[in-house]
């Protein structure tokens, strides 16, 4: 399923922003949001607000979802 990272379109408070992430990050992110019962660009708009300035969002994603199989695995 490795075919390098894709660059999607998502929408953050009202403006478009392109993210390049790996397929197999795409998919955690959006099966994360499914799971959260809300839309990808809400829960982007979240990982936007909470990240630091000098972090790029592609990265806070992937922490994010680093972070989030981490906690579930734990439970």
């Amino acid at each position: 399923m490795n075919s390098g990272p894709a660059k999607h379109s998502l929408t953050l408070r009202g403006h478009r922003t392109s993210v390049t992430l790996e397929p197999e990050f795409w998919q955690a992110f959006r099966d994360i949001a499914q799971n959260k019962n809300i839309a990808i660009n809400v829960l982007a708009a979240q990982i936007d607000a909470s990240r630091e300035q000098d972090v790029g969002l592609a990265s806070a994603i992937r922490v994010y979802v680093l972070r989030y199989y981490r906690s579930t695995s734990h439970d």
